[in-house]
Order: structure tokens, then sequence, then C-alpha cells
């Protein structure tokens, strides 16, 4: 009887494995499949040895091709890589989806909720309120650049107030108050001074919710049973730790400005829009509390890590690149002078700042993996069957690092963005830091005039240089985007003279 039964039960086990290790008709080449794990072990292993999800995937197109095929547990994940594939997968709407699973939906109180990792009519409706509620805020035009630049001067007086004191301090999070306030004016309607405490906290937080998981949302997604096992290896505690008094502090904000007597007519910040939106008797069902406290954490999260993480490149490439930085601040003189800060305007005449942060945009790759997409029903790419449900991650970094079209793209040369001339920046079709397509960065209107006026009033009133003896690492810290390793400054005022009338 129990002999009958064990072998009944390998026979059975022995089935399932071979089925289960079977790959889809025309599915793209790729690791071997083991039973469960799928091609999970090979993936832990090559990021084990490479130290970087992003290279890990480019290794394994390099091996396999352009579209590479991977199953992790049960996920099937797609590495889209060169220009061609990355290209043709964006212009597809089958590939406008977004992953679902237990970590996508962790950070929305187990629901899909927000508008970056999200599909569907709820998407929709969400995206189109968004957008116009950003554009009428001012987001795109001068009313809203007006913000940054007020913010802008703001820092420019704080750092103003370390130079004289000699002060060492960590840039990156020097700059994360006055970039929260942009945003959070946006948000809320109002900022915060650069000393709250609060707002410091606030910011990095929001910088570690990138660093413990990888945009594929990590094993916790593929064995969401591991938070009972190993909530802390899994990624499942930290992450919990982290969104938890962010929700708080999101709720308790929108509270405030429900409670506003004036909140039911007042459309001037997203939130009191969201609250109007919500009181109207015939509202859509997607406008919830839930949903927009998820809306403003989508928001806030992308608006602030990739700001800052490329403006944390920025001046790092700067320390490393000192004739660089030179020609920058020569560039700044002599178009604007030494009594004023950049203003948007500026923009156009100054082609070499354009240039150089371009080019950190580019060799830095701040979202090396682009935003995760989902394949929405079973669909051809280059000639491979993509089943319904995939994973899709393009590979933005194998465009932004390939060898054939840039020569040299290890090499820092912002040179390679402009004119023989050097007067004009040069476009290249294999530059695209936001993405392309429907899913396109919500906060490029927000992020491209934030990075250009920050970088350039900082370069124009002040001198920096590295704190320590050692010129600090441009290895980046890996996750979900990657950003600069924490690092100090030093700086001088390049003149005494305050800018009191910059704009």
């Amino acid at each position: 009887m129990w002999i009958t039964i064990l072998v009944v039960f390998v026979v059975l086990v022995t089935v399932y494995s071979v089925w289960d290790v079977q790959k889809p008709k025309k599915f793209p080449p790729g690791p071997a499949w083991w039973p469960l794990l799928g091609s999970g072990l090979v993936v832990v292993q090559m990021v084990r040895s490479l130290k970087y999800f992003h290279l890990m995937w480019m290794t394994l197109c390099q091996q396999y091709g352009q579209i590479v095929g991977v199953r992790f547990g049960q996920d099937r994940i797609i590495i889209v890589s060169g220009r061609e594939a990355i290209r043709t997968m964006y212009s597809m709407e089958q590939f406008d989806g977004r992953p679902d699973g237990f970590f996508f939906r962790m950070r929305s109180f187990g629901q899909r909720l927000g508008v970056a990792l999200t599909d569907g009519p709820n998407w929709e409706v969400q995206r189109k309120f968004a957008v116009r509620t950003m554009k009428q805020l001012g987001m795109g035009r001068n009313e809203f650049v007006r913000v940054i630049e007020r913010e802008v001067h703001e820092l420019v007086e704080n750092f103003r107030q370390r130079a004289a004191t000699g002060e060492v301090f960590p840039m990156s999070g020097s700059l994360d108050i006055a970039l929260l306030n942009v945003v959070w004016v946006m948000m809320a309607g109002q900022r915060y001074e650069f000393e709250n405490a609060r707002l410091k906290w606030l910011a990095d937080t929001i910088h570690r919710t990138f660093h413990v998981i990888d945009i594929s949302g990590g094993t916790l997604n593929r064995f969401p049973w591991l938070r009972y096992v190993c909530p802390e290896s899994s990624g499942y505690g930290p992450m919990l730790r982290l969104l938890k008094p962010l929700w708080g502090f999101l709720e308790e904000t929108i509270e405030l400005i429900r409670k506003n007597p004036h909140c039911a007519d007042r459309r001037d910040c997203l939130i009191s829009a969201f609250l109007v939106e919500m009181s109207r008797a015939e509202h859509h069902s997607s406008f919830s509390d839930s949903q927009l406290v998820s809306l403003c954490l989508d928001l806030f999260q992308a608006g602030i890590e990739t700001i800052s993480s490329v403006l944390g490149f920025a001046f790092l490439y700067m320390l490393h690149n000192p004739p660089v930085m030179h020609k920058v601040q020569k560039e700044l003189h002599s178009v604007l002078g030494p009594d004023r800060l950049p203003t948007a305007a500026d923009r156009s005449l100054l082609p070499y700042c354009e240039a150089v942060i371009l080019e950190v945009e580019r060799i830095a790759t701040v979202v090396p993996s682009g935003l995760v997409h989902r394949a929405m029903c079973d669909v051809e790419l280059c000639g491979y069957r993509i089943p319904k449900d995939s994973i899709v991650l393009p590979l933005l970094y194998s465009l932004q690092m390939d060898k054939e079209y840039w020569t040299d793209p290890d090499v820092f040369r912002p040179e390679r963005f402009l004119s023989e001339e050097g007067d004009r920046i040069v476009q290249h079709d294999l530059f695209i830091p936001f993405g392309a397509g429907r899913r396109r960065c919500l906060g490029e209107a927000l992020a491209k005039p934030a990075v250009f006026l920050f970088f350039t009033s900082v370069m124009h009133c002040f001198a920096i240089e590295s704190a320590d003896d050692e010129l600090p690492s441009l290895s980046p810290i890996d996750g979900i985007t990657l950003s600069p390793q924490p690092y100090n400054i030093r700086i001088t005022a390049k003149s005494p003279t305050k800018h009191n009338n910059i704009y």
C-alpha cells in the first residue's frame, strides 16, 4: 500500500517536473529552467557575482541575444535590449501593462492603486486626472518653473551660509529638502524650511524604499510566503517599515487639507483637487482615500528619487572631471555674468551645461532597466512569442552604454551631445532616459527644468571639492534605481555678492 502511494507520488513529481521545465513554443532563449525555481538560481548567482541586476541582465543579453526569456519562480521575465527591440516594444500597446503580484500590491494596501504600477480602466481615469491637474497647477509652464527657481534661491542661500563656515556636508542629502518642496508645493500647496527634521527623515525614507528590492519585484514577488520564513532577507520587513510611516505622513497631510473649510471648492494642489473630485456625487469609483495615498506616494517617490540621484551623480562626475567643471563654470559666467542665477530661459544659451547633464543621465543610467512593463496578451516581439502576463524589462542600459554607437561609452564626454561647433545640442535616438510610448515617465516635465536649474545654479555660485583625501566612488548603489554612494563635499562661494534680484 505505502509502496504504491510512494511510487505514484514519485511518478507524479517526475511528470510535473518534466512539464514544469518545458518552455513555451517560440519563447525567447535564456537559461535552463529547474522545477519550481525556473532560472532563479542562475539569476541569484549572477547577481552575487556581478553585484548589479542590470549587469546581470546585460550579461544574459550578450550570451543569448537581444531578447532573453527568464523564469523566476512562476514569473516569466523578458529582458529586451538593443535599439530595434526596445523601440518596437515601446511602440506596441500590448506592452503597456504593469505587473501584478505581491510586491507591486504591497505598496498600495494590497490593491492595484496609484498610476505608476497599474493599468486598465481605473489607471486611464487616474492618469488623465493626474496629468490634467498637474498641467492646471502649472507643470511644464512658467508658473511651476518659478516654484523651482524659488527653491533654487533658498538652496543657494543655504549653501552660502555653509560655505562661510567651511562646513563639510553630504551632497545628496543637502538637495533633498529643496527637491521635496518642489514636489510638495504641487501635491499639498505648501513648503518646508530647509532644516525641517521631519522632511529630512522623509527624504531618507523615500530613498531607502528604492534599494530594498529590484525593479522586477525580487524574490518576494515570486515567493510571497518567504515573508513568514525570512521577512528580513526577503525584503518584506524592511519595505514594510519604510512604507508605514510614509503612508502615515501622507494620510495626515490629506486629513489636514480635508478639514480646511475651503477644501470643498479648492483646487490649488493635487490633493485638494482629488478631494473635490471625490466629493462630486457622480465621481468615478477609482477616487478613494487609498487611491489618493497611493497616487501621492507614486509622485513623491518618482519625483524625488530620480532627480536627486541624477543631481548627485552630476556633482560627483564634476569632482572626477575638473576640466569639465571649469568649462561649465566658464560658460555660466560668460552668459550670465556674476550677479544672477540661471533661469529656464537661459537653457538654450548654455549648450555645454545641457550637454553635461545629458551625459550624466547617459553614463549614470539612473533607471537602467526602465520602468517595468507587462504583456497584456500573448504577443509576438521580433519573432519571439511573449506569453500573457510576462514581466517585460526594457534594458535602457544596453542603449546608453552601446559600444558600437557611442564608441567609448565608459568615458565621460559631454561633447558627444554637442554639434561640431559646440553651439547646439545633438539628439541621439539611442538616448531615451525617460522611456517612450504611452507609459513614458510622467515626471519628465518636472525633472528636466529641476535638474538644469539646480545643477547650473550650484555650479555658477560655488567651487566644490571632495571633503575626503580620495575622490568618492563612482560605483552606484543598486536597487529599483541606481543612486550615488553617499559622499561629502566642501564648497567655496565664488562671489560674496548675494543674488537678491536673480529672477
